[in-house]
């Protein structure tokens, strides 16, 4: 596969000359600190016409984001990423699999949770780029923080499977590639999604470099998370919650397990896995969180990143699956970044 220079990856000159305005960046590049990366390809990914992981997600989330709402939003294209990226996280086996799987016409049915069309396997490929773009213009400060707003999410993907409506693994390939391109020691991985990221915790289990911390609902898909996962080096960080849970034992959660363990880590970026399925009207979680509970993580997050990694966040799209409380909860988690 060949490598496509990433979107994101021009620098602050180019941007403001307008060498980047076909991306998007334009001269707002000078004072925006906030990138959103996406891609048509996210909206042609289709599982079928009753499954949740649907491209009305995205649509909707689009609208909220649209420049009328968000006018000073920096917007880039998710590059396809490549197969050097792919496979720090991956499987050659894996690989192959998912592109031999690709169909031609109507379904190919992976798992019970998991099917391809003819659209998914360039938008999993792209929603790994956008990942990879985003880690390049945060960390060569093209951008202090993005948001990667595509499909399908990845915190479900391990090492050799697709499953929980994931092919690769976002979250793990970013992380990966903050190390391998831009020499980041250490990488934090901040995961609200109301199910545990098992990929990500699988992946990243004996790595003493990179700090997984979950909050989640237990018991739940996928049956991981539990406290007493911590790792081979103590760096997973697992804070289950109980069907009914809100934002008030979010918070209690976070202060007391997750930030702690986090602003310690002294990491050099934060992705945060961003799943809006917490949300109390979502079809697939127990938990009662609002819009305004994933703002106020967000901003707890970003004081941490302040304070240790120059304000780095990347946060990628991960769950969330009734679109109008979706695209209202990414509002105020972009909303949110473009604080910083």
């Amino acid at each position: 596969m060949a490598r496509e220079r990433h979107p994101a990856a021009f620098t602050r000159r180019e941007a403001i000359a307008g060498a980047g305005a076909c991306l998007g960046f334009g001269a707002r590049a000078a004072t925006a600190s906030t990138l959103l990366v996406t891609h048509p390809a996210g909206l042609a990914h289709d599982m079928g016409p009753s499954h949740v992981e649907r491209p009305e997600r995205l649509h909707a989330i689009l609208r909220a984001l649209d420049d009328a709402r968000f006018p000073d939003l920096l917007r880039a294209e998710a590059p396809l990423a490549a197969q050097e990226a792919l496979l720090r996280a991956h499987s050659s086996e894996h690989l192959a699999r998912l592109a031999k799987s690709a169909p031609s016409e109507g379904y190919a049915r992976i798992d019970p949770d998991v099917a391809m069309n003819g659209a998914t396997h360039e938008a999993a490929l792209r929603a790994a780029g956008g990942a990879l773009a985003a880690v390049d213009a945060v960390m060569r400060a093209d951008a202090k923080n993005a948001f990667v707003a595509m499909r399908p999410p990845g915190h479900h993907a391990t090492h050799d499977t697709p499953m929980g409506f994931c092919f690769f693994n976002n979250a793990a390939m970013a992380a990966l590639h903050a190390r391998a391109a831009h020499g980041a020691s250490r990488v934090a991985i901040v995961d609200f999604d109301v199910h545990h990221g098992n990929g990500v915790q699988e992946i990243f289990w004996s790595d003493r470099n990179v700090l997984y911390a979950s909050t989640h609902q237990m018991p739940l898909y996928p049956g991981t998370g539990a406290v007493s996962e911590t790792g081979a080096h103590n760096t997973i960080v697992n804070a289950p919650l109980a069907k009914g849970d809100g934002g008030a034992q979010f918070r209690e959660a976070l202060a007391s397990r997750i930030l702690p363990r986090v602003d310690a880590f002294s990491p050099d970026l934060i992705i945060l896995c961003a799943g809006f399925d917490a949300h109390l009207h979502d079809p697939l979680g127990g938990l009662r969180f609002v819009a305004e509970d994933f703002r106020d993580v967000t901003l707890r997050v970003m004081e941490i990143a302040a304070r240790r990694c120059k304000g780095r966040i990347v946060s990628l799209l991960e769950g969330g699956y009734r679109p109008e409380d979706l695209a209202r909860s990414v509002a105020a988690h972009v909303g949110a970044l473009m604080e910083a």
